[in-house]
This record gives C-alpha cells, structure tokens and sequence, in this order.
C-alpha cells in the first residue's frame, strides 16, 4: 500500500510543475491556459510542493495569495499523509 501512494505524490508533484511552466509559457504567448481550478485542485491533493516549487522557479502565479495558501497547505497535507504511512 506504500508505493502507489508515493508514486502518485512523485506523479502528482511533477505533472503540477510541468504544468505550471506551461502555464506561464501560454500566459506569455496569450494562448489558451490552464484553468486556475485544475491547477488548485492538483496543488491541494498532493502535489503543492510541484507547484510551489514551479510558481518559484518560473515566476507564475507569485502574486496570488490563493496559490500559495492552496499550495502550502497541500504540501503540509501530504506532508502530514506521508509521516502517519511511512513511519
């Protein structure tokens, strides 16, 4: 029961990120984006530190509040997840 819960926190963290860069590459092409829900819903289930760690590196999304509460607490969340399966 450990691996898939941890392959889906790898998966989960590395899709936000990809999508996060993404974003921000449509944002400056003024394209079609990602919509703000799926990328808080994917933060708030697993993958927060992905997107904490693609709003730092490519500067996306750093002035919304909403994403960097979703985002942390996501990551606490799975932080939280993490210590109580695999201690």
């Amino acid at each position: 029961m450990r691996n898939p819960v941890l392959v889906y926190f790898i998966l989960v963290n590395v899709v936000l990120f990809i999508m996060m860069g993404i974003d921000k590459k449509k944002a400056r092409e003024k394209a079609w984006r990602i919509p703000e829900r799926n990328l808080l819903l994917l933060g708030f289930f697993g993958g927060g530190l992905g997107g904490l760690l693609g709003m730092h590196h490519f500067r996306h999304k750093t002035k919304h509040l909403s994403f960097k509460v979703i985002f942390a607490l996501g990551t606490l969340l799975t932080g939280i997840t993490s210590y109580i399966l695999f201690l």
